[in-house]
C-alpha cells in the first residue's frame, strides 16, 4: 500500500483526543541491576539493543537499595552517580533510592539527583506505603532542584495496596510497580512461599487481588503498572509464562527482569505480535480515509473508541522497535512527530 499523504491536524494524536496512552510513554521492560559489574553490563546491553532496534526499548534502573552494601551505601550511591553520567544521553537510566524512612535516603538524594549533573530518567522509591511518602520524595527532589524528574513507585504492603489509588492520582507519579517478595513476607507466614513462585503468584487469591489493583490504580489514573520480577531467571519458559498472564489477563504492560537473558523475552511478549500490528494498521489507515469518521473493516464496525485501541497498538509497535508499514509509519516521521506536538487540539 501507498504511503498516505500527511495534511495539517490529521495525526492520530491530534485528532484521537485521550489516544496517548501512558503505556506508550515507557520502555515495555525495566531492568534492575545493582553491582557494578552487572550495572555497566547492563548498560552495554541497553546501547546494543538501541542500535538494533533504533529505539530505546530498555530502561535500566540502576540500584542502591539491595544493591549497597550495609555501611557503604554513600559510597555506592557515588558510584551509581558516576555511572550514570557516563551513559550515552540517548539512554534511559534510572535511580532506586532507599525508602524515605531510610537514613541513607537524603545521602541518596543529594548525590544522584543534586549537584547540577545530568539527571536521572526518574527515580523509584520503594516500600511507599502511602501519598505521605511520595509527597517526602517530592520536597526531597524539589530541595535540590530536581522538579521534573518523574517518580516511580515501589507497592509492596497490604495497606500500600489499599491505597494504591491515592498514590496513583498523584502528579508526579509515572509508575507503580508491584513488590512480590516483600508483599507475600508482609502477610507474616499467612500467604505460602509458593506464592512466589512463577505459577502461584498467579493463583494465589491474595496475590492476585493485589496485583488487579495496582493495575486498576494505574490505569484509572494514566499511569504505567510495571509487573514484578520472576526469580527463576534462567527459566524462560516460566518467564515467557508470567509476562503473558501479566500482559493478557492482568492489564500490566511493564515488567520488570533482573537478569541480561531475561530482557529479550520481556520485550518480545509486551510487544504487538505482527498480527495485531496487522489489524492496527488496516483500520487505522482506513479511519484515515474517512477522516476518522466511523467505518466498518472486515464486517466490524469502528469508530474513535476502537481507533483508540488500535493506535495505542501501533504507538507501543513503535516503542518497541517494530518496523511498521508504510501507511501509518508516516505518523510516526520525526518531522510527523515535531508538528503534531506543536499543534493545539480544541479542548
Amino acid at each position: 500500500m501507498a504511503q498516505l499523504p500527511l495534511p495539517p491536524a490529521a495525526h492520530p494524536r491530534d485528532v484521537l483526543r485521550g489516544a496517548q496512552a501512558a503505556q506508550a510513554a515507557l520502555p515495555v521492560c525495566d531492568h534492575y541491576s545493582g553491582v557494578e559489574p552487572r550495572m555497566r553490563k547492563s548498560l552495554q546491553l541497553q546501547a546494543d539493543l538501541m542500535a538494533e532496534y533504533g529505539a530505546c526499548v530498555l530502561d535500566v534502573t540502576l540500584d542502591c537499595e539491595d544493591g549497597a552494601p550495609v555501611g557503604a551505601e554513600a559510597e555506592h550511591a557515588a558510584l551509581v552517580a558516576e555511572l550514570l553520567q557516563e551513559a550515552s544521553p540517548e539512554a534511559r537510566v534510572g535511580v532506586r533510592v532507599h525508602p524515605v524512612d531510610h537514613p541513607a535516603f537524603e545521602v541518596d538524594v543529594q548525590c544522584l539527583l543534586g549537584q547540577g549533573r545530568r539527571l536521572p530518567a526518574y527515580a523509584m522509591v520503594p516500600k511507599v506505603e502511602s501519598v505521605a511518602c511520595v509527597e517526602r520524595m517530592v520536597a526531597a527532589c524539589d530541595a535540590v532542584g530536581a522538579t521534573d524528574v518523574p517518580i516511580h513507585v515501589l507497592i509492596e504492603s497490604p495497606a500500600a495496596v489499599h491505597r494504591c489509588f491515592d498514590i496513583a492520582a498523584h502528579p508526579r507519579v509515572q509508575s507503580l510497580s508491584f513488590g512480590l517478595m516483600d508483599f507475600v513476607s508482609a502477610h507474616a507466614g499467612a500467604i505460602p512461599a509458593s506464592a512466589m513462585g512463577v505459577v502461584g503468584q498467579f493463583e494465589h487469591p491474595l496475590v492476585l487481588r493485589a496485583k488487579l489493583a495496582l493495575a486498576s490504580a494505574a490505569h484509572a489514573h494514566g499511569k504505567v503498572p510495571s509487573h514484578c520480577v520472576v526469580t527463576e531467571f534462567r527459566d524462560l519458559s516460566a518467564l515467557r509464562h508470567a509476562a503473558l498472564k501479566a500482559r493478557n489477563e492482568l492489564g500490566y504492560t511493564r515488567m520488570w527482569s533482573i537478569h541480561p537473558d531475561q530482557v529479550r523475552t520481556v520485550i518480545e511478549v509486551f510487544a504487538p505480535s505482527e498480527a495485531e500490528i496487522d489489524e492496527a494498521t488496516q483500520v487505522i489507515a482506513a479511519a484515515w480515509r474517512q477522516q476518522w469518521a466511523p467505518i466498518q473493516v472486515n464486517g466490524r464496525l469502528h469508530d474513535r473508541a476502537s481507533y483508540r485501541f488500535y493506535w495505542q497498538i501501533l504507538e507501543r509497535a513503535h516503542q518497541t522497535g517494530r518496523v511498521l508499514p508504510a501507511e501509518v509509519g508516516v505518523f510516526f516521521a520525526p518531522k510527523t512527530l515535531e508538528a503534531s506536538s506543536a499543534r493545539k487540539t480544541c479542548p
